[in-house]
């Protein structure tokens, strides 16, 4: 069993400075070898002369037996693969800065932290971190947004690049149990073809209405934001209160868990209906929902639904999205629906509905030289251009 003490060490002019030794050592990735005595930068004095210098030992003694405590159980929860609450409420942001400093500047590095902190801010913590927050840095990247001082929009490949080392990071943070669960691994690569988002058909989507979900309150959320677009930070920690209005005029106000901006969002009778009575105007209205919920869930209600996909739960935003823009709904109000500050953001929907057109349109051919048995005459192959 691990076992890490307090101890003392003699330095000049009267002071001793105070230490953890740790037993066994503890590997120091700085200089590749185990390390036992790990100092605290913390002293007090050998002989404290007067009340002052007493109560200055006191403070700092307690100040140190802290850090030792909080030491002990780091180690412990490591043993027996647990992740510490203080390293899942730390922010990722400053994990990514130190991943990327080790790679002595290199420009996609830094810019991938850029990037991220763009998007999102400084204020992700790892507690937060999930598959739809991954999605959407990778829709973000997509995009092409200008954040340089060029304020040049990047190319497929560099965003390609700047999310490998985004998922790097990860895969890092797991191996030093920042992470739960090892995130890079059940992403997917972001890939060149810009239109490549996975949604579901609104005959599928009708599939999910009514096969068997056996957690309730997944199938709900997801089904929620499918109709809204919602994304699941914002489905989670929506509230009764924040649901206004009457029949025909029903709205949400709610603050964007990306952006931290007022919203105000309109939504259908059918929603509302879909939500059920209100209840307690401070309580959630998915309460209960988890994250991890709806991965392992999520898999097992397309299954019996007959939908054979890689679909997340951030699918259902593509899905609001997607059959949005192919029902005629207006490119600019989808993007403010979706709440996206570039419509270049939104464009890549539009892409996808013009591909599913020209997909569309190649699937009903006929044989223009041979109708009910009669070969065209030269005239109308002339006029059909098919010579």
């Amino acid at each position: 069993m691990s076992r890490v003490t307090l101890r003392k060490q003699i330095i000049s002019k009267g002071m001793e400075s105070l230490y953890l030794d740790i037993y066994p050592p503890l590997y120091d990735k700085e200089n590749g070898r185990m390390k036992r005595k790990h100092y605290l930068n913390l002293y007090i004095y050998s002989k404290p002369k007067n009340q002052i210098q007493r109560e200055f030992n006191k403070e700092t003694l307690l100040l140190a037996e802290n850090q030792r405590a909080k030491r002990q159980i780091e180690i412990q929860n490591s043993r027996f693969d647990y992740v510490s609450e203080s390293k899942k409420k730390s922010k990722f942001i400053e994990f990514f800065k130190e991943e990327a400093a080790k790679r002595k500047n290199c420009y996609n590095w830094l810019m991938s932290v850029n990037y991220f902190k763009a998007h999102f801010g400084e204020g992700i913590t790892f507690l937060e971190l999930n598959e739809t927050l991954c999605e959407e840095y990778a829709d973000y990247l997509l995009s092409g947004p200008a954040i340089g001082r060029a304020k040049r929009s990047i190319t497929k490949n560099t965003a390609v690049a700047y999310y490998n080392r985004f998922k790097l990071t990860l895969k890092e943070a797991y191996k030093k149990r920042y992470l739960s669960s090892d995130l890079s691994s059940i992403l997917e690569n972001i890939t060149l073809q810009q239109t490549h988002r996975t949604f579901l058909f609104l005959e599928e989507l009708e599939r999910m209405v009514y096969a068997d979900c056996e957690n309730p309150i997944v199938k709900k959320a997801g089904l929620f934001s499918a109709m809204t677009g919602f994304r699941y930070s914002d489905v989670e920690k929506l509230l009764w209160k924040e649901i206004q209005g009457s029949t025909g005029n029903y709205y949400i106000i709610y603050n964007q868990e990306k952006t931290d901006s007022a919203e105000y969002y309109p939504v259908s009778d059918q929603v509302i209906k879909f939500l059920g009575p209100p209840k307690d105007p401070e309580s959630k209205v998915f309460a209960g929902l988890r994250y991890d919920h709806t991965v392992t869930e999520l898999k097992k209600w397309l299954v019996n639904a007959g939908i054979e996909k890689h679909f997340t739960f951030h699918g259902f935003r593509h899905t609001f999205a997607t059959l949005q823009i192919a029902a005629g709904t207006s490119i600019y109000t989808v993007s403010k629906l979706l709440g996206h500050k570039n419509i270049k953001t939104t464009e890549i929907y539009a892409k996808i509905v013009d591909s599913l057109k020209r997909e569309a349109s190649e699937k009903i051919k006929i044989n223009l030289f041979n109708i009910g048995g009669n070969i065209l005459d030269n005239n109308t192959k002339q006029m059909l251009k098919l010579n």
